[in-house]
């Protein structure tokens, strides 16, 4: 890319943005007429660039013609230099240069006709646009929304079948080298005969296939990708899929949603508290019913012990198996409800769940109280931002009940401490996979407040 002919300027700036794919630095000339121009393929408009300035420069007879005609456009903007104009040619600028004279041309691309609207993780307020199956139209998206000389990515081909392109993404002054170093050696090392989309990608990356916690997080959200990209994560994306890994992660990035940055603290810090007991219901209310009513029903006050056990007449079988036997076709609704066409998916599954719960009440084969806690269980285990970390929940929860119908009130505690213990000592990509914060806590915060 360097070449002495070209400019001392944007020699400096290929190097700045270098290893980046998307830089182009290109010589036009005709006769004696020569202009440079310099620009990131990825941000500017292709189409625009041809009618705009490279079929009026071989039209035109001289450089001083073409000067006259650059001079009028309405595009033409004042020139910046150090991190002004780093930043503006991010932003989707041209540098142009003509004898000695620079120019900054706007001819920016902003893809947002052919974009889907957030379907995975939707927000009432905040941008709903999602990520597009090209990644150049990704790259596109991205470059709109992060404008920092610092944001670099690499290019890779997968090896196997599919050779499909993937890009790392990350902002090298914020990101952390060891982690990078760890992701890029972990992509070139991969040898899968085929890989389709980044869900795929991320199951090979978390490192066995039994692994039960991701550490990654699959997104299609363009703004969560630019505040992580801020944070010092990595971005990885691969060409034909609409969703994008983030990494490292922590437990906690699974319990944050996007909208988060877009409310007051306080409405940001009474949701979060939401999600938490959320997830403490949804994770322990199945094991603790099982726990009261099988082995300690005098934990709870006299009044509760007897309504419970009042409920429960009838009922021909132990709490475990009544648990387990209406956690499994909450599980069959929650699947129907998945794999149903939207038109009709949410009438069946409401109607299905009144249904089958009036008649597993009505025939004494659940007491009314299993159903109001697998209600709640199945309300809150949507309350996840993440459907990943959700579906790991879910799978945990089944464990817990496993451990409570042993053990009793000591397998309920015995069965969280398991699950601490087991997240304590995870890793993703060397982060532990429990850390309060990313990065430093005034770092985080930060990011958060500029978000």
């Amino acid at each position: 890319m360097a070449n002495s002919k070209f400019p001392p300027l944007m020699i400096e700036l290929s190097e700045k943005f270098s290893p980046s794919d998307d830089i182009s630095l290109k010589t036009l000339q005709i006769e004696d007429n020569t202009v440079f121009i310099f620009y990131l393929k990825s941000a500017i408009d292709g189409a625009k660039l041809h009618d705009m300035l490279i079929k009026p420069f071989f039209d035109m007879k001289s450089n001083q013609s073409f000067t006259f005609y650059i001079e009028s456009l309405p595009n033409l903007t004042n020139m910046q230099f150090g991190e002004e104009l780093l930043i503006e040619i991010t932003k989707g600028y041209l540098l142009l240069a003509i004898n000695d004279a620079f120019y900054l041309i706007d001819i920016k691309l902003v893809n947002t006709m052919a974009l889907q609207q957030t379907i995975i993780e939707p927000t009432v307020y905040g941008p709903q646009t999602a990520l597009s199956e090209d990644i150049e139209t990704n790259l596109n998206i991205i470059r709109q929304r992060y404008h920092e000389p610092t944001l670099k990515y690499d290019t890779h081909a997968l090896k196997g079948k599919s050779h499909k392109t993937l890009i790392i993404m990350y902002d090298e002054k914020t990101v952390k080298q060891s982690v990078l170093q760890n992701i890029q050696e972990q992509i070139e090392n991969l040898d899968i005969p085929l890989i389709q989309s980044t869900g795929e990608l991320q199951l090979h990356l978390n490192g066995s296939k039994f692994s039960l916690f991701p550490i990654t997080i699959l997104t299609e959200r363009p703004d969560r990708i630019s505040y992580n990209l801020a944070a010092g994560k990595v971005v990885i994306m691969l060409n034909g899929s609409p969703q994008a890994l983030i990494a490292p992660v922590v437990f906690f990035d699974f319990m944050t949603s996007m909208e988060d940055n877009y409310h007051t603290y306080w409405i940001t810090s009474f949701t979060l508290i939401l999600r938490y007991i959320g997830l403490f219901v949804c994770f322990v209310l199945p094991a603790m019913y099982v726990a009261i009513t099988s082995y300690t029903p005098d934990i709870p006050r006299t009044e509760l012990a007897l309504t419970v056990a009042g409920s429960r007449v009838g009922v021909p079988y132990p709490s475990f198996i009544e648990v387990i036997f209406m956690l499994i076709f909450m599980e069959f609704l929650t699947e129907a409800s998945i794999r149903l066409p939207k038109a009709i998916s949410a009438t069946a599954t409401t109607v299905g769940g009144l249904i089958l719960g009036t008649a597993v009440t009505e025939a004494t084969l659940a007491s009314n109280i299993m159903i109001i806690i697998v209600s709640a269980v199945a309300i809150t285990s949507f309350v996840i931002p993440i459907s990943e970390m959700s579906f790991s929940i879910r799978i945990c929860r089944y464990l817990l009940v496993i451990y409570t119908t042993l053990f009793g009130m000591m397998g309920l505690i015995l069965g969280s401490l398991w699950l601490l213990m087991f997240l304590v000592n995870k890793r993703s990509f060397g982060e532990p996979y429990l850390k309060v914060y990313w990065r430093s806590d005034r770092k985080e915060l930060e990011v958060r407040s500029k978000g």
